[in-house]
């Protein structure tokens, strides 16, 4: 599942996180695979080297859920292309993001 996310807590997003991703009104767990690149926001240029997304960062990631998610992608539809990445634990809200 391709998208770009902005970490909004102080935990870092790390490849192998697992998480509870809400999109619409469906649940699924999903581990983040991988960190593609995060993005500087001064100059817009993208960072491959950094594999983690710290607080206000933000980066395309890959996850991989545990059942099927349906999804449009954010150009398309918002509803159906956004969601949000929660830890299991705390129940903080990690990041939001937008599906492509």
């Amino acid at each position: 599942m391709p998208g770009f996310a902005g970490s909004l807590a102080a935990k870092k997003l790390t490849p192998g996180n697992k998480l509870i991703l809400r999109h619409t009104s469906k649940e699924a767990q999903v581990i983040v695979s991988d960190v593609k690149y995060k993005i500087d926001v001064n100059s817009l240029r993208k960072n491959e080297e950094q594999k983690e997304l710290g607080m206000n960062d933000i980066g395309r990631v890959a996850l991989r859920a545990s059942q099927p998610v349906f999804w449009d992608s954010y150009r398309r539809n918002r509803n159906t292309g956004s969601f949000i990445l929660v830890d299991p634990f705390t129940n903080e809200t990690l990041a939001a993001g937008m599906l492509r």
